[in-house]
């Protein structure tokens, strides 16, 4: 899949779940990932997982430590 097949706003959704928050938290495609209060290498993990079960697309932790904002993890669709 690429960000034409997808929106940004279902990429979010997956991107909550694949994360699993535990308190809700408010993302938009212009979210710093780093303010996200529990964005860590597990979370980073979830990520990579949701890429390869919904997308099919493999992306490794280098590829995350790149993206700034969740646009930027978006745009690894391609």
């Amino acid at each position: 899949m690429t960000t034409a097949e997808i929106t940004v706003e279902q990429f979010i959704e997956n991107f909550l779940v694949a994360v699993d928050f535990q308190e809700p938290v408010e993302v938009t495609p212009t979210t710093d990932l780093h303010d996200l209060p529990e964005w860590d290498s597990l979370a980073a993990l979830g990520v990579i997982v949701m890429f390869d079960v919904e997308y099919n697309k493999t992306i490794v932790g280098d590829d995350l430590k790149k993206c700034v904002t969740l646009s930027d993890v978006y745009a690894l669709l391609g």
